[in-house]
């Protein structure tokens, strides 16, 4: 949940999500669908199907039980470098390199002298953080490593942010490659995701109307351009009175049009993020 997504958007949903499925079982018991439902607006909700998947693996292959070896968790289902190196050192102590994007300000700045890490992680960003983790041939430095991965992340978190970070108060600043050098500017301009008009506000939009849907959607009304429909019109398209909610009315104030509106149906339906029912309808997986 936590990537590409803030720690004050994630930790509400994070904790209604642990309250209904406390263990891999729970949520494998339960459709793919449920588990984009309480994805919720944490965007980008294939990590949602990616993660029921795993649920499913760890529950058929690994008798319920996360494992510990790094192997095993890189080959689950959505898990990648990062999650398995941080999943083996945070839960079992068994430390690997951890890099998120606050590791890799921190390393960019304290090491390098740059402003900001590169655009894409590269090669000589995975070697330095490998040369900077402690030793681990003994159990003090194990315990180091740990520590080190999570000092590191929470060092980026909260002293070296990206924008105005805490200098003052930061604990390297004496060894701080960037300060020594003046705080040079970024040597790259960071482009922001645009939002209003993409692909990825119209797809957002609905999903949001699936989740709340508590039943299957008309294809026909999810890609329809302009007001909706009056309510004496609903029953003929096999409408429902969740159609005049909030979340239908913000599909349908989008500028988008009809060929915009299907291209991203289309594209959810690929994605397994949304199934169409047979009969005109689309809903979420089963």
């Amino acid at each position: 949940m936590l990537q590409q997504t803030p720690v004050v958007r994630v930790l509400p949903v994070w904790e209604r999500w642990m309250a209904r499925w406390p263990t891999p079982a729970d949520l494998a018991a339960e459709p793919a669908g449920e588990a984009v439902r309480a994805w919720e607006k944490l965007g980008y909700p294939r990590r949602a199907l990616r993660l029921h998947a795993c649920a499913r693996e760890l529950e058929e292959v690994h008798g319920g039980r996360v494992p510990s070896d790094l192997a095993e968790l890189l080959a689950l289902p959505g898990v990648g470098e990062y999650t398995a190196a941080a999943v083996s050192s945070f839960a079992f102590g068994i430390p690997a390199t951890v890099v998120d994007t606050n590791v890799r300000r921190v390393q960019a700045r304290a090491v390098t002298g740059q402003a900001l890490p590169e655009p894409s992680y590269t090669r000589a960003e995975a070697r330095l953080a490998d040369a900077l983790m402690p030793q681990r041939e003994t159990q003090d430095g194990i315990r180091e490593a740990n520590l080190w991965n999570a000092a590191a992340m929470e060092l980026g978190a909260l002293i070296c942010t990206a924008r105005s970070p805490s200098c003052d108060v930061c604990p390297v600043r004496q060894r701080c490659a960037w300060i020594a050098a003046g705080q040079p500017a970024p040597h790259y301009q960071p482009k922001g995701q645009a939002w209003e008009g993409t692909d990825r506000q119209v797809r957002g939009a609905m999903m949001t109307v699936l989740r709340a849907a508590e039943s299957s959607v008309p294809e026909a009304l999810l890609t329809a351009v302009g007001p909706l429909p009056q309510a004496r019109d609903l029953d003929a398209q096999r409408g429902t009175p969740e159609q005049t909610s909030e979340q239908w009315r913000a599909l349908r104030r989008l500028a988008a049009g009809a060929e915009q509106r299907q291209r991203c149906l289309t594209g959810l339906i690929a994605d397994g993020l949304a199934v169409q029912d047979g009969a005109g309808g689309v809903t979420l997986p089963a």
